[in-house]
C-alpha cells in the first residue's frame, strides 16, 4: 500500500508516494527512487522488493501529477534537486538513500552537490551525461539529429531515432551518421505524426539534463557515498558509456547491475528487465 502526498511550493505542486512503513518506523533510511522523464509509476515493481523499508517515489515538476505554476517547461537538474530536497524535509526522516535512474541519476548527483547532508548513499544508474564522453561532440550531434527528427516528423520518428541512438555500440563515428533515418515501423511504432512537440525526452525541454556538468570536487568531498551503476548489457552503448565515464571522473569503477538501462522495470512499459535480480543487487549495494 502507498499513500500519496502533495507538497505545495510557489513554483510547483510536487506529488510523491510513500510505500511501506512510515519513515519513523522503517528499520533503514527511507529509500527515494527518482527518474526523469520517467515518473513514479515506473518504480512500482522495484519498490515491491523493499517491503520492509520506506520507499518514496515522485513525479518531477511538470511531469505526471506534479503541476508547474512557474510558467516554464524546461527540466533543470538543479531545480529538481531542490524539489527532492523539499520532499526529504517533508518526510522528516533525516538522511535518505537514493536510487536514481537515467535523468533521475543526474538529479541525484545535483542533489548531493547542493545538499550533501540529505543523502547517505546515492546509486546513480546510467546518468546520460553527454559531456563526460570522449566523443561528446559527436554524441551531441547524434542527440540533435534525434531532436530534429522529432521536430520534423513527430513522436514515432523521434522515438525511432532515440532507439537507434541508444542501441549504437561504441563512439558515434561517421558510420553512425551514414545510417538511413530510423524507420518507426521497424520498432513497432505507428508511422503517422501525432502533431505534438512537447515530449520531455525527445524535445529540447530536457537539454539541461544531458548537458549537466558534474561538480567533481563537491561530489568527491561530500559525506555521501556515491555509487555509479551500469547495466551489464549496456556497457558498450550510450548510457552505459556515460556511466563508465562518470565513474572514472569520480575516481571509481562503475558497479555492474543486471540487465539494461531499464533493468529494474517489470511490466510497466513493456520493456522489462530483470527486476528481482536488480533489486537484489541494489539491496547489496545499499548494505542490507
Amino acid at each position: 500500500m502507498a499513500t500519496t502526498h502533495t507538497l505545495e511550493t510557489p513554483e510547483a505542486d510536487i506529488v510523491y508516494d510513500v510505500h511501506g512503513p512510515a519513515p519513523a518506523e522503517s528499520p533503514r533510511p527511507s529509500l527515494l527512487m527518482i527518474g526523469q522523464p520517467m515518473t513514479a509509476e515506473g518504480f512500482g515493481t522495484l519498490a515491491s522488493y523493499f517491503p520492509e523499508r520506506t520507499v518514496v517515489t515522485y513525479d518531477p515538476r511538470g511531469l505526471g501529477r506534479s503541476v508547474r505554476k512557474d510558467g516554464r517547461d524546461d527540466h533543470v537538474p538543479a531545480v529538481q534537486a531542490e524539489d527532492i530536497h523539499a520532499v526529504i524535509q517533508a518526510l522528516g526522516a533525516g538522511p535518505v538513500d537514493v536510487f536514481g535512474s537515467s535523468g533521475g541519476a543526474i538529479a541525484g548527483l545535483a542533489l548531493v552537490t547542493a545538499h550533501p547532508g540529505d543523502v547517505t548513499t546515492l546509486v546513480a544508474h546510467e546518468p546520460p551525461l553527454v559531456k563526460t564522453l570522449p566523443d561528446a561532440a559527436a554524441a551531441e550531434r547524434a542527440s540533435k539529429a534525434m531532436r530534429d527528427a522529432y521536430q520534423a516528423r513527430g513522436f514515432s520518428a523521434g522515438m525511432a531515432a532515440f532507439m537507434q541512438l541508444g542501441a549504437w555500440k561504441g563512439e558515434f563515428t561517421e558510420d553512425y551518421f551514414a545510417l538511413p533515418p530510423a524507420d518507426p515501423a521497424q520498432f513497432g511504432l505507428p508511422t503517422e505524426d501525432d502533431g505534438r512537440r512537447d515530449d520531455p525526452l525527445l524535445s529540447e525541454r530536457s537539454l539541461a539534463v544531458t548537458d549537466y556538468e558534474l561538480d567533481v570536487a563537491a561530489l568527491t568531498e561530500a559525506p555521501t557515498r556515491v555509487v555509479i551503476a551500469v547495466g551489464e548489457e549496456s556497457r558498450e552503448v550510450f548510457t552505459g558509456r556515460t556511466a563508465l565515464a562518470t565513474a572514472a571522473l569520480l575516481g571509481q569503477e562503475a558497479t555492474v547491475f543486471p540487465s539494461h538501462h531499464g533493468g529494474f522495470l517489470g511490466g510497466e512499459f513493456g520493456y522489462a528487465g530483470q527486476p528481482e535480480a536488480f533489486a537484489a543487487k541494489l539491496r547489496e549495494v545499499l548494505g542490507g
